[in-house]
């Protein structure tokens, strides 16, 4: 099933794209929707449509599998996005990057703003950029501000990689990809990252492909 016409009123959109079974279609890179930016969640789908999409968008981000996906990457420009992270690491991976699970949560409007100068890099992925991987600095300590699917208030700090995660997502909602915060040197493809940069940090990898960290 392809992406729904885009010239039909949003609701309508959204109702054709769940019409299907199990997860949805993932636009991939060179698509205008991902960079377009979204509109803000205001009620433009009725709380059951809503309740439908989220439900697609955990379905979809699980089958992936990816640890967050927003509107955007299914072809619907609203200010939404799902995470959840079982962070499935060894330790030592745990400490170096900060990843501790994060429940399944829906984000509505979210914005991040960066909390201190410290910054983190490490390798990133996107699955609307399937096979790559890069490596980002990103702040390592972010506010988010925002609401849940429920319309209740989100106001939390987020460190390490959870913050990864969400500033990746936001990102996404304002049309902007990995790729464009990324050393360009470092881009690799999973089989390199895997054979290669497997590191808990991304140091050896910066040394051989000559980039620098923060």
């Amino acid at each position: 099933m392809g992406t729904p016409s885009e010239a039909a009123p949003l609701a309508e959109r959204v109702e054709e794209l769940l019409a299907g079974e199990g997860p949805l279609p993932i636009v991939a890179a060179g698509d205008p929707v991902l960079r377009r930016g979204t509109e803000p969640y205001d009620g433009q789908l009725a709380p059951a449509l809503l309740a439908r999409f989220v439900e697609a968008l955990r379905v979809t981000m699980r089958a992936a599998p990816g640890v967050g996906l927003a509107a955007p990457q299914v072809g619907v420009e609203l200010r939404i996005a799902v995470i959840e992270d079982p962070a499935p690491v060894p330790e030592e991976v745990r400490l170096a990057r900060g990843r501790v699970p994060q429940p399944f949560r829906v984000l509505v409007n979210p914005a991040c703003t960066p909390v201190g100068d410290e910054r983190a890099a490490f390798f990133e992925g996107c699955l609307s950029v399937p096979g790559w991987q890069a490596v980002v600095a990103r702040p390592a300590r972010v506010r988010l501000t925002g609401q849940d699917e429920r319309g209740h208030a989100l106001d939390e700090v987020f460190t390490g990689w959870p913050a990864r995660i969400v500033q990746h997502e936001t990102d996404h909602l304002d049309g902007v990809l990995y790729l464009d915060r990324a050393e360009p040197r470092s881009l690799s493809s999973n089989r390199a990252v895997t054979e290669r940069w497997a590191q808990p940090t991304p140091e050896e990898a910066a040394r051989a492909l000559g980039f620098e960290l923060p």
